[in-house]
């Protein structure tokens, strides 16, 4: 699917999302990232720390995050650029994934370069939000 940028406007909501993250999946991306800090695999080093439990990667957090965006423009290379805070870690339990809901909506667009501006909200449900002042620049199609 392909958005045009006259088919948008601001308040534009976009399809959210709710990713489920699980430790396996912070062993795959440590292997790719090659960011292999215990905190993100080993309990016990986690909780030395003073963390509750292992906690996903941020850049796999932003990453998960902003498929909401690209699976809505349609086109990875739309956008143009990421910027987030990271208010809360995404704290991996042992059992159950842990779902993170990311959700966007147009907060701005430009008609002189086509673009608009997504703002996410990325939380894990009943525990805390996990990115703030998320934005998200896209160009869009004619």
């Amino acid at each position: 699917m392909t958005v045009r940028f006259d088919e948008v406007s601001v308040g534009t909501t976009l399809p959210p999302q709710t990713i489920p993250l699980q430790r396996a999946d912070l062993v795959r991306y440590a292997g790719a990232s090659g960011d292999f800090n215990p905190i993100h695999w080993d309990e016990r080093t986690a909780k030395a720390v003073g963390l509750p439990d292992i906690i996903a990667h941020g850049m796999l957090t932003m990453a998960v995050a902003v498929r909401v965006v690209t699976d809505w423009v349609g086109d990875p290379g739309a956008v143009l650029d990421y910027k987030v805070r990271f208010s809360k870690p995404v704290v991996i339990g042992p059992d159950a994934p842990t779902q993170l809901e990311v959700s966007g909506v147009v907060r701005a667009m430009d008609p002189s370069d086509r673009t608009a501006e997504i703002q996410l909200t990325a939380a894990v449900p009943g525990h805390a939000t996990v990115l703030t002042k998320a934005r998200v620049r896209v160009r869009l199609a004619s």
